[in-house]
C-alpha cells in the first residue's frame, strides 16, 4: 500500500509526467518496430540485401522538408513497364519485330532531381533487343538520349553518360533534361515527360521491359545516406537496441553491485576486505579505454560490450554507497530478531536486508539508463560499434566519417543526436521525481 501511494505521488511532478510519457513513447515505437519490422528484415535491408537501395536517392532530405512553404523538393519517380500499366506497341516482322512504348510522368517540383537512369530489361536466348531512347520535354522539346543494346539487365546512367553531356552543352543531364537549357538552365520546366523507347526484337519469344527513375531530393520520413540507406531503419531499430542495453546493463549492474556489498557488509572480515580491495584496484582501471580495447582485439557485438560493461562496473563507486547503507541496516532490530531464531547468512541477505533499501535504490536504476545508452551510442562513434547492428551511434559514426555537417546533410546527425537527447531527458526527469519519492531525505515536508 505504501508503494502505490509513493507511486501516485508521481501526479505532483509534471517533470515525471514528462519524463514518463517520452519513456512510454520510446517503449511503444520499440515494440511496434520489433513486430513491423522484424529483425531479420532490418538487418538485410540496412546491409542492402536483393538491391534495395538501388532506388533510393543518395544523401536525400526527409520527406517532411516539402511540408514548409517555401520548399518543393523533387520526390523520387520510379516508371516501370512490368507494372503493368505500360502500353507497348509490337509490330511483328518475318525476322525482325519492332516495338515501342512510353514511360510518361509530371514532374511539379521548383528544383532539379540528383541523377537520372533507366533500365532495360532483355528475354531472348542469344540475340538481345536494341532500343532507341528519346526524351520528350512538356514544351514540345525531343532531346535524343542513345540507341543501346539491352541486356538481362542494363542499367543505363544517363547522369554518367560523357556524349548526352556533351550534347546538353557540358550541363549536368539532370538540369539538361528538366529545363530548357538553351535558353535558362537555372529554371525547372514543369508539366508532363515522356521517355519513348522503340527498337527492335531480333528474336520471337523475346521482350524488353524498361525501368525509368528520376531520383529525387527526399525520401522517407528521415531521408537517406551516403549509401542510399534509408536513415528510418536505423532510427527505428536503434530504440530497442538502445533501451535493451541500457536497462540490461542498469538493471544487471544494479542488482550485482547490491548483491556484492550486502554479502560483504554481513559477513565482514576477510570476505568484506577483499571486495574493498578489488573496488579499489577497479577504480583505477578506465572503463572507455578498456572498451575501446575489447573493441579492438577481440569483438565489436554489442552483446559481448554489454557483458564487458557489467563486468568491469560492478565493482565501480556504487558499492561503497551500497554497503554503508548495509552497516546500518544490519543493526536494525528485525535483523536481530532474524539472527535470533536462526537465520542463515544468505537468508538474512536476500530475506531482509536487500528488501529494505531496494525502494532506495529504484531511482538510481532508471537515471542510470541513459549513460549506458550514451555509452554504446559513444562507442558506435569512436568506430567501435556493432558492425551489424543499425543504432544511433552507428548513424553519428556515419555521418561524421562522410562529413556530413560540412555537405549540408544535418539531418543525418540531428535525427539520433534529438532522439538520444529525448531518451537521457525521459529517464532523468522520470529519475529526480522518483528520488524526491523514495528517499526519505528528498521527500518534501
Amino acid at each position: 500500500m505504501a508503494r502505490a501511494n509513493r507511486l501516485r505521488e508521481l501526479r505532483r511532478y509534471p517533470s515525471a509526467i514528462a519524463g514518463a510519457a517520452i519513456i512510454l513513447l520510446l517503449v511503444i515505437t520499440a515494440l511496434t518496430t520489433i513486430i513491423v519490422l522484424p529483425y531479420d528484415r532490418a538487418i538485410d535491408l540496412w546491409r542492402g540485401g536483393e538491391g534495395v537501395w538501388l532506388d533510393n536517392p543518395r544523401n536525400a532530405r526527409p520527406a517532411w522538408f516539402n511540408v514548409l512553404p517555401w520548399v518543393n523538393l523533387p520526390r523520387t519517380v520510379i516508371v516501370d513497364s512490368r507494372d503493368g500499366d505500360i502500353t507497348r506497341t509490337i509490330r511483328p516482322g518475318e525476322e525482325v519485330s519492332e516495338f515501342a512504348m512510353d514511360l510518361t510522368f509530371d514532374y511539379r517540383a521548383d528544383a532539379f532531381p540528383q541523377e537520372v537512369t533507366v533500365t532495360l530489361f532483355g528475354t531472348f536466348d542469344d540475340l538481345g533487343p536494341y532500343a532507341t531512347l528519346t526524351w520528350h520535354t512538356p514544351d514540345g522539346r525531343m532531346i535524343p538520349l542513345g540507341d543501346r543494346p539491352a541486356g538481362a539487365q542494363t542499367v543505363v546512367r544517363l547522369s554518367q553518360d560523357a556524349r548526352l553531356i556533351r550534347r546538353l552543352t557540358n550541363i549536368p543531364v539532370e538540369v539538361g533534361l528538366f529545363s530548357d537549357y538553351t535558353v535558362d538552365s537555372s529554371t525547372v520546366v514543369k508539366g508532363r515527360y515522356r521517355l519513348e523507347v522503340d527498337g527492335f526484337l531480333f528474336e520471337p519469344d523475346s521482350d524488353i521491359d524498361v525501368k525509368l527513375v528520376v531520383y529525387g531530393q527526399v525520401h522517407g520520413l528521415a531521408g537517406t545516406d551516403h549509401r542510399r540507406r534509408d536513415i528510418s531503419i536505423a532510427l527505428l531499430w536503434g530504440t530497442p537496441i538502445a533501451l535493451t542495453f541500457g536497462l540490461v546493463a542498469a538493471v544487471g549492474v544494479g542488482i550485482t553491485t547490491m548483491i556484492v556489498a550486502a554479502i560483504g557488509a554481513w559477513f565482514g572480515k576477510w570476505v568484506d576486505s577483499l571486495i574493498q580491495r578489488i573496488t579499489e584496484v577497479n577504480l583505477i582501471l578506465p572503463l572507455l579505454p578498456l572498451l575501446v580495447m575489447v573493441g579492438t582485439f577481440y569483438s565489436r557485438s554489442i552483446w559481448n560490450m554489454l557483458g564487458v560493461v557489467i563486468l568491469l562496473s560492478i565493482f565501480s563507486g556504487a558499492i561503497k554507497t551500497y554497503r554503508a547503507m548495509f552497516l546500518q541496516v544490519r543493526e536494525s532490530p528485525y535483523i536481530e530478531a532474524a539472527r535470533a531464531y536462526g537465520a542463515g547468512g544468505f537468508r538474512v541477505v536476500f530475506r531482509y536486508m536487500i528488501p529494505r533499501i531496494l525502494p532506495v535504490l529504484i531511482p538510481s536504476f532508471v537515471t542510470a539508463i541513459p549513460g549506458y545508452v550514451f555509452l554504446e551510442a559513444s562507442l558506435a562513434a569512436l568506430g567501435l560499434g556493432d558492425p551489424v547492428l543499425p543504432t544511433w551511434g552507428k548513424l553519428l559514426d556515419d555521418a561524421r566519417v562522410n562529413g556530413a555537417l560540412y555537405n549540408g546533410h544535418y539531418y543525418w546527425m540531428i535525427q539520433p543526436a534529438v532522439l538520444l537527447m529525448l531518451t537521457g531527458l525521459g529517464f532523468a526527469m522520470l529519475g529526480f521525481a522518483l528520488d524526491r519519492i523514495f528517499n526519505p531525505r528528498l521527500r518534501e515536508i
